[in-house]
């Protein structure tokens, strides 16, 4: 069923309530997602994207109840990633000579992903595409979070469709932000600017000022998932521009895995000294093995001080530990203070080896880290707790904006 988003412009997508992981297994979408594809009937009609690819067929489908596939003049791809450009084979099937329009990337994305030679028209930043009394104004938008990426922004309405930029991963029957609960709204959204976007900060920033100075009315920002930006669109820019200058909270994370809960009972008593240096600052405690890690990722974005947590196996990590500092040597989060600690009972290497991923990661250590013999004693336990209580010194030199 279509929506009504505004004058002649129309939702056309799908709703996926049961996803539960995207990019593969590499994203959890804990409250599904939406593919959103946009209809404009002007004296032109555009088709803005379409969706990802098991629901090819039953998107063209309804798209034909709403109109002759025939009667479309142009197809924006404004992104090529397939949960975006995944009907577009069924669909250019049907009406193979109708013109595409993407980046040049998008062409390279395109042909490699589906092998076809389409009717693809290229376009750079600031060309228009006449709907009739209205236009279409290209902008490029590489690196959010593809080199393909692109907006459109349609004149007279005064709507841009942003693709991944400003969405989150939430289905709704609802599809204007207005009609959702805030909360969950905001949550998924830096959930995804957390996980996705976090290392083309400067790209949003430069994009969005980009944006701005072109003077252009914004009324609604239609993305490619979750919400239409209808209520006061201007809220998530400013959102994106916190979030992707090296945003931070008064937040200490604690991550860690544990075999013996020997490194468990450390990352506790770290907190607790923490907690008695500080009380101000919130500190939340999480073992990456039985938790979610993109929520997981979410708080580390969110934290000034990161402290991870691992026994010492075959002189090495414990999976869970070593698979999330990976991602996060990935993200480049910076301006975070952070250090290593674990127990072990042979050699105990894994302690330097999270630093070493640390850093890697753009972290600054502020120590070597603690290690502990096997089980943390009343000795240890209170090691634990100087070293907590050590961490917040130097994260409270981080809050006061010293160096």
């Amino acid at each position: 069923m279509s929506v009504k988003v505004k004058n002649n412009i129309w939702w056309v997508g799908k709703v996926d309530w049961e996803l539960r992981k995207f990019h593969g297994e590499e994203l959890s979408t804990h409250r599904g997602t939406s593919y959103n594809s946009y209809l404009i009937r002007e004296e032109k009609i555009a088709l803005v994207e379409t969706v990802w690819a098991p629901f090819a067929r039953e998107y063209v489908q309804k798209l034909q109840q709403e109109i002759d596939l025939k009667c479309i003049d142009y197809i924006i791809a404004n992104h090529g990633e397939i949960d975006h450009s995944g009907a577009l084979p069924e669909l250019m099937r049907l009406i193979p000579e109708t013109p595409v329009y993407c980046t040049a990337n998008g062409v390279k994305s395109l042909k490699g992903q589906y092998h076809q030679e389409w009717n693809f028209r290229v376009v750079k930043n600031g060309d228009r595409l006449s709907l009739g009394s209205k236009e279409l104004i290209f902008i490029e938008a590489p690196m959010l979070h593809w080199p393909d990426s692109m907006f459109c922004y349609l004149t007279g309405d005064n709507v841009l469709f942003s693709t991944d930029a400003f969405g989150q991963h939430l289905a709704t029957e609802k599809l204007f932000n207005d009609c959702v609960d805030g909360g969950e709204l905001l949550q998924e959204c830096l959930k995804y600017y957390a996980n996705i976007l976090t290392p083309f900060n400067s790209f949003v920033l430069r994009k969005i000022k980009e944006f701005i100075s072109l003077n252009l009315p914004l009324d609604m920002i239609c993305t490619s998932h979750g919400v239409v930006w209808r209520d006061n669109p201007q809220q998530i820019v400013a959102n994106y521009l916190q979030w992707a200058s090296d945003y931070q909270e008064n937040q200490i994370t604690i991550i860690y895995d544990s075999m013996w809960d020997a490194t468990r009972k450390m990352a506790e008593a770290i907190a607790q000294g923490i907690r008695e240096e500080e009380p101000s600052v919130l500190v939340k405690i999480f073992n990456v093995a039985r938790g979610d890690k993109n929520d997981i990722i979410t708080e580390l974005f969110k934290s000034k001080g990161v402290l991870v947590g691992s026994p010492t196996v075959n002189k090495g990590l414990l999976s869970a530990v070593a698979g999330i500092l990976e991602e996060i040597r990935g993200l480049g989060f910076k301006n975070k203070k952070a250090a290593a600690f674990g127990a072990y009972g042979w050699s105990g290497e894994a302690v330097k080896m999270m630093g070493e991923r640390l850093k890697e990661g753009g972290f600054t250590l502020v120590n070597d880290g603690l290690k502990l013999l096997w089980n943390p004693d009343e000795e240890g336990i209170a090691a634990c707790r100087s070293f907590g209580s050590d961490f917040a010194k130097q994260y409270n030199l981080t809050i006061k904006g010293e160096p």
